[in-house]
């Protein structure tokens, strides 16, 4: 029995002898040529060199398990936040500012552009691994998981940047914890109050707030404190950024609750010097040329008269420019008062000379008539009922020669005697009149106290206007 059974194994392996030999013959080969290939390649990439570390295999290839099933993707349901039913989850946020592109007056908002980083754990993503390292991920698995659903509170437009991958990170650490970070540009409002306009400083906030989740599910906190807002060297056309500082607070909602925000704040101090060679220095400039007109002769009208309106002109250019960059707010703001101040004192300029125009042309009048009188009237002959000269239409001969009244105005007038008689009335005399009367025969002297009223007075508007508001 045991010779039968010798027997049929050693015709067993004489069968199997050939296949044996076959395969001994051609895998040798075929290894043995695959190393020379690559060697090859690799001589002719390294001159010549044949670097070992080319020859082991991608790691990913050694990786016998998947992404997805490393982290049981499938076993879970990830649209339930990590802990659902318990405690709330405490997720903590960590912002660096790259830019502050732009700000807009008229539209009342701000474009900004950062990082926003989310840091959680979540047990169901925790993985083994031997050397305690992360993996990081890209968008593809971000689709798969839960994230905190954050968004910014009166935000008017935003978007993730999308070149040349969305540039979305998710970083996985054995133990569950997980940093997603996410490039954002926003453009949110800021109320901005323009009372001090150039002169002001604006106060605006980013707000960041979870949309779905109430503070009983989600905790919103600064990771890292105050260190958790980190800032490039960021410089603005327009503005110095004083100061970048996070703070904390809840906001209320009626039907949903409370929630936890988180607030971005920072402080904007206008460049006033563009405001300076813009509108204040081409302003003063005109009022100032107003004023030549003070030494312009007072009948040269054309000369005053062109001055005057190009300078009324040039000032309402400047308004309206002025108020086609700003917001139509329903209050008045710093540049307003300057300007209209300045337009009036452009407009009192022009109502000088035309003040002065017809006092110079009463008094030429009245010097013309009394030159065309005979010599054989009196002044108060040539004197109408009313007080006033006429024109030579009157016929002055018509009147009565001699009255009661006048022979005894004549007679008291040419008496010596003090005392007046009899009938008449004294008539006193007003200080206001009588200025108002010298300034009329004497309409040059308005010329003279403008050019010294004037740019005091601008000069005191401008002490009061830059101690006010600068």
């Amino acid at each position: 029995m045991r010779v039968a059974f010798l027997a049929l194994r050693l015709m067993c392996l004489a069968w199997l002898w050939p296949v044996t030999q076959l395969n001994s013959s051609h895998f040798p080969n075929k290894r043995r040529n695959k190393e020379l290939y690559v060697g090859e390649n690799a001589r002719q990439k390294h001159g010549g060199r044949v670097d070992l570390k080319m020859k082991k295999l991608d790691s990913t290839k050694s990786l016998l398990i998947k992404s997805e099933q490393l982290l049981r993707i499938e076993d879970h349901d990830f649209a339930m936040r990590p802990g659902f039913g318990g405690s709330a989850l405490p997720v903590g946020i960590d912002v660096q500012v790259e830019s502050i592109d732009s700000i807009s007056e008229v539209n009342m908002d701000f474009t900004m552009t950062l990082y926003l980083r989310h840091y959680w754990q979540d047990d169901r993503l925790a993985f083994p691994s031997s050397s305690n390292k992360s993996r990081t991920f890209d968008a593809r698995l971000v689709k798969k998981i839960w994230v905190p659903d954050v968004f910014f509170v009166h935000s008017k437009r935003s978007f993730i940047h999308d070149t040349t991958m969305e540039n979305i990170m998710l970083r996985v650490y054995p133990d569950g914890n997980i940093l997603y970070s996410v490039r954002i540009t926003v453009t949110a409002l800021c109320s901005m109050d323009f009372s001090s306009f150039p002169l002001d400083t604006q106060n605006c906030s980013l707000e960041l707030e979870s949309y779905a989740y109430n503070e009983n599910d989600l905790m919103l906190y600064w990771k890292n404190g105050n260190d958790s807002l980190r800032t490039d060297e960021i410089v603005l056309s327009q503005f110095f950024i004083e100061d970048f500082q996070p703070s904390f607070g809840l906001a209320f909602y009626s039907s949903t609750g409370w929630y936890n925000r988180l607030y971005i704040n920072f402080i904007l101090r206008r460049h006033i010097f563009f405001f300076m060679l813009q509108t204040y220095f081409p302003t003063m400039l005109m009022v100032m040329l107003s004023w030549v007109s003070f030494w312009i002769d007072r009948r040269a009208v054309p000369a005053r008269v062109s001055l005057g309106i190009t300078t009324v002109l040039t000032m309402s250019t400047i308004i309206t420019g002025v108020s086609a960059s700003m917001p139509q707010v329903s209050y008045v703001k710093a540049v307003d008062i300057y300007l209209w101040a300045s337009f009036l004192f452009v407009f009192l300029s022009v109502i000088e000379y035309a003040a002065v125009n017809y006092f110079t042309t009463v008094e030429e009048m009245k010097k013309l008539k009394r030159a065309k009188m005979p010599t054989s009237y009196n002044a108060a002959e040539a004197m109408a009922f009313d007080g006033c000269f006429h024109d030579n239409e009157i016929d002055l001969a018509s009147l009565p020669a001699s009255t009661p009244n006048t022979e005894r105005n004549i007679q008291s007038r040419n008496s010596t005697v003090s005392a007046p008689t009899e009938g008449t009335r004294l008539h006193r005399k007003h200080p206001l009149k009588r200025n108002l009367s010298f300034i009329m025969s004497n309409s040059y002297m308005i010329d003279s106290y403008s050019r010294v009223l004037f740019p005091l007075a601008y000069l005191l508007f401008n002490i009061i206007y830059w101690s006010m508001y600068a």
